[in-house]
């Protein structure tokens, strides 16, 4: 059975990142952003998704945290299209309704080779301590468009901001677990009658 991981180094003048994933990991994260929410946000996208995941960025946060979050999105998107290659086998659609406490939100997910995101998440503080509540959207729009995947997110309601961005990161965490399961009635087609999962 070939192995579902990839490694991505990208050097702009604003960030310094490398990513590596393993599809059929436990869900182990080393994750050193800079950026201490995020980091927690990253362990959780990690461990929820049983994706091993390794990040490691050097960034202009001097400036703010936007080009770290984004291009983190950029190289995590790029590493999981790498590593599920032709998208044989795998379940390629999921969804789930994920509780934490007071807040309920919503994620749903193709594996289609065809990038979007849909996003209907408000947050009421334009922060979580110190990092930006719109970087959410931002990473998950960078994610989706560089590992070719339809993604919707919805939050139905919450009160705490922290929450809200948890579920989503967790929400999206158990939904690509889900999606990228290998298919035991169909190991080696791809899923899709155009016989094509790459856009």
């Amino acid at each position: 059975m070939s192995s579902r991981s990839a490694e991505i180094s990208r050097k702009t003048k604003e960030t310094e990142i490398a990513v590596s994933i393993d599809v059929d990991g436990t869900g182990r994260a080393d994750m050193a952003t800079g950026v201490g929410f995020f980091d927690h946000m990253l362990d959780q996208l990690s461990r929820h998704s049983l994706i091993d995941m390794t990040v490691h960025a050097k960034g202009d946060l001097h400036i703010d945290d936007h080009h770290t979050v984004e291009d983190t999105g950029i190289a995590l998107g790029q590493a999981l299209s790498q590593a599920l290659g032709e998208r044989r086998g795998i379940m390629r659609y999921a969804s789930i309704d994920l509780a934490m406490d007071e807040t309920l939100t919503r994620a749903a997910i193709d594996v289609s080779g065809r990038p979007f995101l849909v996003w209907d998440v408000k947050f009421s503080a334009p922060k979580i301590g110190t990092f930006d509540t719109e970087l959410v959207r931002e990473f998950f729009h960078a994610l989706a468009q560089n590992a070719g995947v339809t993604l919707h997110v919805t939050n139905h309601y919450g009160a705490n901001n922290h929450h809200i961005a948890e579920t989503c990161f967790k929400a999206v965490a158990r939904v690509l677990r889900a999606a990228t399961e290998r298919d035991p009635r169909q190991p080696d087609a791809v899923p899709s009658t155009k016989g094509s999962l790459k856009g």
